[in-house]
Order: C-alpha cells, then sequence, then structure tokens
C-alpha cells in the first residue's frame, strides 16, 4: 500500500484549480456540494487504495481544524 503523498505532486495546478472551479459554475450550493461529493467518490475509487484514503481523510480534517481554531 501506497503513502499518502502530501508533497506538490500535480502537474498545472493553476489550470485544475481553474478547471475545478469552473465546474461549479452556475450551480447552487447544493449542485456544487453534490459535484465535490461525487468527485471525492470518482477519485477514492481511481486510487483504491484504503489505507492512502483514510491517511488523506485525517489530514484534511488537520488541516481544516487547524485553519478554523485560527481566530482574526
Amino acid at each position: 500500500m501506497a503513502e499518502l503523498i502530501t508533497t506538490p505532486n500535480l502537474p498545472d495546478p493553476d489550470g485544475f484549480y481553474e478547471e475545478l472551479l469552473a465546474a461549479h459554475d452556475g450551480l447552487s450550493k447544493a449542485e456544487s456540494d453534490a459535484l465535490n461529493a461525487r468527485l471525492i467518490l470518482l477519485l477514492a475509487n481511481h486510487i483504491g487504495d484504503r489505507r492512502a484514503l483514510s491517511q488523506a481523510l485525517t489530514a484534511a480534517r488537520r488541516v481544516g481544524s487547524e485553519a478554523g481554531s485560527k481566530a482574526p
């Protein structure tokens, strides 16, 4: 099983980010949330490594909680 890659590993990350934002253009909040859920499940299926997916969930939650705990 592979370890989760957390260092930059995506060619043209800005291009992907633009494409991701464009995919959400014109969608309601509910539609955007559903798109994100479908995208996550498609990518999880593609990755297919349960350990790496668990590490990703842990890392994403940790980063989210760190961002939420910082008061301006």
